[in-house]
């Protein structure tokens, strides 16, 4: 599938808005994005209907030749299988006509996209973590989410409402003013629309092509080197000497006594029970939505405060350094995981590395395991060990005494030399000494080695791209045919 690529001088962007829809707009939007949901459970069950029967013909000896047909996952071939099923299918007979043919076609573009990762991955030509095989999902747990692409998609003049297809007018709860300015002056082209009910409410996001001009820095020869913590969520120090901290907000925190309490009010109503059957109380509905609440008021909290901050630092200076930091092996820290969770360390760097590309400013990534906190930012000397509960840095060579944080921004600030120069007292990354405190710049110790996925799963060893003696290091040596 073809990647859309905007126009030069025009970038993709997403305006969001939340909406205010109506009883019978809000039971509408949940028709559509269950009739998405509905679509791509139909589609995993399609498609691996023809995995189990080939097993099942594999172990009553039938030949390769005489097995049963692949059935295709491109999103083409769902969509025509789905168009011939919808009108014969008890599941969709009745119902199908109600909504919008977008809402199909996105349960069926979503399942598209799941096997080509699964077959990707099987392959070894996705990056990250194994996927597994599509599974169903349930009413219950799925997000509801739908994507249009084609019909009326506007943003009406009145600057309070949007326009989607078969849906129609639906109010937003604040105003539409900066997109609908941009689109009146043809300046910004709007590609989608997709309606999303999370954290308590809908909202629906734009997909644009704008016209975007850098906006320069207030002072683009200048460098900051970020350091993050819990204690203090952020520390500053530029290429000028100076340093800014920024409080740790600690939104969870100051909720968790409004949290505990709503907890005990859910965990005393009836609450459903799947095993049994057993429904909701009315009551349970109503404190679960209440202790929601407060979920969300703290998501927000933090969403908000965040964008603060990087919106900030890509706005003043020319170049950002930050740390790559491992989050995830943090969070298995059991006495900081919540703290570490609620200051939002991965969603900084995303957000300041989103924001350097439409600033036109740079953003350099310190190595994971340059030693920020250790190395002096005087003299370049680094300890062997340095406990986190000790504060203060206190150098044994030059005698300097700095807080933690502050020595380790005022290292990251030098790194931006050395990316550029190879040089720095702190950062020059080509002494052995800066980078190997303890004697290795990497993690030493062997990985436990992954458990392989067993054959009791349909379409676990059987893919027509790959037999169940490879593994997933194993180089292909003949082209490989997904169907």
């Amino acid at each position: 599938m073809k990647t859309f690529r905007p126009q030069p001088g025009f970038v993709v962007q997403a305006y969001r808005f939340a909406l205010d829809p109506n009883a019978a707009q809000e039971a509408a939007l949940r028709s559509h994005c269950g009739a998405a949901r509905a679509a791509y459970n139909w589609a995993v069950g399609w498609v691996t209907a023809s995995w189990w029967q080939r097993r099942a013909e594999e172990s009553y000896g039938v030949p390769e030749a005489e097995l049963t047909k692949w059935r295709p996952w491109s999103l083409p071939a769902l969509r025509k299988a789905f168009n011939e099923a919808k009108r014969v299918d008890p599941r969709f007979a009745g119902w199908w006509e109600e909504n919008s043919k977008e809402a199909y076609s996105t349960g069926l573009a979503n399942a598209a996209a799941a096997f080509d990762n699964y077959a990707k991955s099987k392959q070894g030509k996705r990056r990250g973590r194994a996927v597994g095989m599509p599974r169903f999902k349930q009413k219950r747990k799925a997000r509801l989410a739908c994507r249009f692409t084609t019909g009326t998609i506007r943003v009406d003049t009145d600057g309070r409402h949007i326009t989607l297809p078969r849906l129609g007018a639906i109010r937003t709860h604040e105003p539409t003013g900066k997109l609908l300015a941009r689109v009146q002056a043809e300046t910004a082209r709007i590609l989608s629309a997709t309606v999303r009910h999370e954290r308590g409410r809908w909202f629906v996001s734009f997909q644009t092509e704008v016209k975007r001009d850098l906006v320069k820095v207030a002072r683009p020869d200048i460098a900051v080197g970020i350091d993050l913590g819990v204690k203090t969520l952020a520390v500053m120090a530029d290429s000028t000497g100076e340093i800014r901290e920024v409080a740790n907000p600690r939104h969870l925190d100051a909720a968790l006594k409004q949290l505990r309490r709503a907890s005990r009010t859910v965990s005393r109503r009836r609450s459903p029970d799947r095993r049994t059957g057993q429904q909701a109380s009315k009551r349970w509905e109503k404190a679960n939505a209440a202790r929601n609440r407060i979920h969300h008021r703290v998501a927000n909290l933090r969403a908000d405060a965040l964008h603060k901050l990087t919106t900030r630092v890509t706005a003043q200076y020319g170049t950002v350094v930050i740390e790559d930091l491992n989050v995830a092996g943090m969070l298995r820290n059991r006495r900081l995981a919540r703290q570490i969770a609620d200051a939002g360390f991965g969603d900084i760097r995303r957000q300041l590395a989103s924001k350097t590309k439409r600033n036109g400013c740079r953003i350099v990534a310190a190595d994971r395991w340059y030693p920020s906190s250790k190395t002096c930012s005087g003299c370049g000397a680094v300890k062997a060990k340095l406990p986190l509960h000790i504060r203060t840095f206190a150098c044994d060579v030059c005698g300097l005494v700095i807080d933690r944080d502050a020595n380790a921004a005022h290292n990251l600030a030098a790194l931006a030399a050395a990316a550029a120069t190879g040089t720095g007292v702190a950062a020059d990354q080509s002494a052995d000494t800066a980078l190997k405190a303890r004697g290795a710049d990497r993690k030493t110790r062997t990985t436990r080695p992954r458990r392989k996925t067993g054959t009791g799963r349909a379409g676990g060893a059987a893919l027509p791209h790959q037999r169940q003696t490879e593994t997933r290091d194993r180089t292909q040596a003949e082209a490989l045919t997904l169907w």
